[in-house]
């Protein structure tokens, strides 16, 4: 019997840090409203851990997909780049951020023209179909 009620604890416990690995895990598709000039725009982001590194992509405003660059993911904090071209003008964003749960908040540095600029996000795991 006692043998028994140690086997449980330690099943239990392995379900418990499994459960916990899963929560921080920043694989999904993210989704966040942006305001700019009294205008509203939908973002999104979708990202992959594999094998301990970070990748994933970004749908531009034509339909295609830009990819992250530098991704990484370590206790729950997530950094990664997307550079982008808007009517010939080229920008970096460098995103920064901490993930728990399906919460995704951080900052957004905008690098366009020359000129850069910080944007919160509070992003939202979108649910698995």
């Amino acid at each position: 019997m006692r043998m028994f009620a140690i086997a449980a604890l330690v099943l239990g416990l392995t379900g418990l840090v499994h459960a916990d690995d899963k929560k921080t895990d920043p694989t999904g598709t993210w989704k966040w409203t942006v305001e700019r000039n009294g205008q509203k725009t939908e973002r999104s982001v979708k990202l992959e851990l594999k094998d301990g590194k970070l990748t994933g992509t970004s749908p531009t405003p034509d339909g295609k997909e830009t990819k992250l660059e530098d991704g990484t993911f370590k206790d729950g904090d997530v950094t990664f780049t997307i550079h982008r071209e808007n009517n010939g003008q080229k920008m970096t964003i460098k995103y920064k951020g901490k993930i728990e749960g399906d919460s995704f908040k951080g900052t957004a540095e905008v690098d366009a023209g020359g000129e850069t600029r910080k944007v919160e996000f509070d992003a939202k795991r979108e649910k698995a179909k």
